[in-house]
């Protein structure tokens, strides 16, 4: 029983010591971790604990999280600078994704925000298209860009800090209005998909109309054989 915890003090030490190898600096935690990594490329890695005073007026906060190649990635809690949870956001590729919760200092609840992440490597996404006459029914799919990197994307709750009730209630589409056609987040019909995709459908070309000279000249002349024009030029 004591060689195997020994050899697991052992083994953690060395994992740690090996994070640390990895790192150009970084803050050992009160637990013994390791902590706000700056790898050997200026990179943030791993767990990161942020510290921000206050500022012109602005609170000041803490919030903690992991950084990936210097991107936030997945959930952050941020705390004000008394120790109260005033907000759970989630992110992915370092932009705002999913459900992002923020509360007063008595943990009343203020406001629910819903985002979608845009990967700015890959910023299409194939979304679906809607009847117009019926906003339940989909007939068919659309690539779009996506501009920006976090989309208004689901539902936004707006709390009564009082008593907790909801005061208003938003619904949004890839960072446009959108309304509801059942009872998810995923039931959500755009009101016009089709303004946000600028690359997906070529250019129509109008053609230009004739004038009623030159139909009343073609009309007439339909039926005749065309002649051929000799351009000036000699030879064989």
């Amino acid at each position: 029983m004591y060689q195997t915890m020994k050899y697991g003090t052992i083994l953690l030490l060395l994992l740690s010591m090996q994070g640390q190898a990895q790192c150009k600096s970084f803050i050992i935690g009160v637990k013994g971790d390791t902590l706000n990594c700056v790898d050997m490329k200026g990179l943030k890695q791993g767990r990161w604990v942020v510290h921000v005073d206050d500022l012109r007026g602005e609170r000041g906060y803490e919030e903690e999280g992991v950084f990936k190649n210097s991107k936030k990635e997945g959930q952050w809690r941020r705390f004000s600078l008394e120790g109260d949870l005033i907000a759970l956001e989630n992110y992915h590729w370092g932009n705002k994704d999913g459900k992002n919760m923020y509360f007063n200092e008595m943990g009343e609840p203020l406001r629910e925000e819903s985002w979608k992440a845009v990967n700015p490597d890959n910023p299409y996404d194939t979304v679906a298209v809607y009847d117009v006459n019926d906003a339940s029914k989909i007939i068919g799919t659309q690539v779009v860009k996506l501009e920006g990197f976090s989309l208004k994307h689901g539902t936004w709750k707006f709390y009564n800090p009082m008593n907790g009730s909801i005061e208003k209630t938003e619904h949004w589409y890839l960072d446009k209005p959108a309304k509801k056609t059942g009872i998810g987040d995923d039931d959500l019909a755009p009101i016009d998909v089709t303004a946000n995709n600028t690359d997906a459908q070529p250019e129509v070309k109008k053609e230009v109309a004739k004038p009623k000279e030159v139909l009343e000249y073609e009309k007439k002349n339909s039926n005749k054989k065309k002649i051929r024009v000799r351009d000036g030029s000699t030879g064989g």
